[in-house]
């Protein structure tokens, strides 16, 4: 009798960013989550079908992430492990976001879950920052409702799929002659970490998310003061974020000192034709921003060192050499990743420092999601819509700032046991005064 072969999975290659991403698992839980508050109830049944056909849509999205012989992949799932990409809470059931994290390495890389609430359905759109940065969960989410209201208009509706993309820096290590790639690496500084967020053990404690959404006029104010100062709204932000730190650490030592935080950048802004090209891909990079400040100090004292930094970075070769950093590592192999990530988390441990990080969604445009059709015939409008970072866990400290309808939100997603809540609002009322 002859033997069937069972075929091999299809693979395909991970990118340097994929895998380092999704080490990072190893100092913070890497899930992000995009939640949508509506006014009314979503149709279920829908949501449902235009999450599989939503995964159906892309080679990525139903894989899992996989080392084979050595070498980083993602690895097509069977369609049967698709059904538990959606679920549904029930009216009742009050299930406390955030969602549960999303195994990057079970596949497949977007989950949806559907909240019943008398206010109007929550909506949470779930990946992992191992398959693509923010700008791929808020892409994800954008596709998600698109199919929704193809669904709804035809039952038939099926979106185009998306053949096998780019998911490698290459294009934008292209833009660079040889030399001018020696030279970014020369000349970037590596990451010293100066300080941490305030923490009551180390260990593991209850997930829970820390926000405030500030009034529409506080955002013309931020940018009334920005432009008197030469900064960006960006810029307001980090040295905020940098004076409350100060704040809550309540440190002397502080004071003067040089201090550092982290924060982000979208790639897809500065290189031509990556920003339709690779929506659901890592393409943000971190750069490091180090101030000095003195006793009292305010955000008009501050503020020209933060425009300062930020204005050189844009100009020079941005997120370049931590390409270049990433790729020679991974080109070592995966003993040499692990090693890395140990090296680190070791130092973590040891010191007790991490530098905490500010990222800056900007403004998540209702018009990219709506309409969006309801039940029975209704039309629903969008709440608010909230990004729910990266969960932290010490030495680990993330704050998100994101734009909806004029009102500027900072979030912050931790662990209840080894942070304290009373600490985390406090932390957030202090950015809120130090902003315009």
């Amino acid at each position: 009798m002859r033997k069937i072969m069972s075929s091999s999975p299809v693979r395909r290659p991970a990118s340097s960013f994929d895998v380092f991403n999704v080490y990072f698992e190893q100092i913070y839980d890497p899930t992000m989550h995009v939640v949508f508050a509506f006014d009314g109830e979503a149709d279920a049944g829908v949501m449902r079908e235009a999450t599989k056909r939503l995964i159906a849509s892309d080679p990525y999205l139903r894989s899992r992430y996989a080392e084979v012989d050595g070498r980083p992949v993602w690895e097509e799932v069977p369609e049967e492990l698709w059904e538990g990409a959606f679920g549904l809470v029930p009216a009742g059931e009050v299930e406390d976001l955030p969602p549960p994290p999303l195994d990057v390495r079970s596949g497949p890389q977007v989950r949806v879950g559907l909240y019943r609430r008398e206010e109007g359905d929550l909506v949470a759109v779930t990946c992992h920052h191992g398959f693509c940065d923010a700008h791929g969960a808020l892409t994800l989410a954008r596709d998600l409702f698109a199919i929704y209201r193809g669904i709804v208009e035809d039952p038939d509706f099926r979106p185009v799929p998306r053949v096998p993309y780019d998911r490698s820096t290459d294009r934008i290590i292209a833009h660079y002659t040889g030399e001018e790639r020696t030279q970014a690496l020369a000349g970037e500084e590596p990451f010293v970490d100066r300080w941490r967020f305030p923490v009551e053990r180390t260990g593991r404690g209850t997930p829970r998310i820390a926000c405030r959404t500030l009034p529409p006029e506080r955002l013309g104010l931020a940018k009334a003061f920005g432009r008197r100062h030469g900064a960006t709204v960006n810029d307001v932000l980090i040295g905020s974020f940098f004076l409350a730190l100060l704040k809550i650490r309540g440190d002397p030592s502080d004071r003067g000192a040089p201090r550092s935080i982290l924060t982000s950048a979208d790639l897809r802004r500065r290189y031509p034709g990556l920003h339709g090209e690779c929506p659901l891909t890592n393409l943000s990079i971190a750069y490091e921003v180090t101030l000095s400040a003195g006793e009292e100090a305010r955000l008009e004292d501050i503020i020209d060192q933060v425009a300062a930094i930020t204005a050189r970075r844009k100009a020079g070769s941005l997120g370049l050499a931590a390409i270049l950093f990433y790729e020679e590592i991974l080109a070592g192999g995966m003993a040499a990743v692990r090693a890395f990530y140990d090296e680190m988390l070791g130092r973590y441990q040891t010191s007790g420092l991490k530098n905490p990080v500010l990222s800056n969604i900007g403004i998540l445009d209702p018009g990219d999601y709506l309409p969006v059709p309801g039940k029975n015939g209704a039309v629903l409008d969008l709440r608010d819509i909230q990004l729910i970072p990266c969960l932290s866990w010490p030495y680990t400290f993330l704050m998100l700032a994101s734009t909806f309808r004029d009102r500027l939100t900072i979030t912050t997603a931790y662990e209840e046991g080894p942070y304290s809540t009373a600490v985390m609002e406090r932390f957030l009322e202090y950015v809120d005064e130090y902003l315009p």
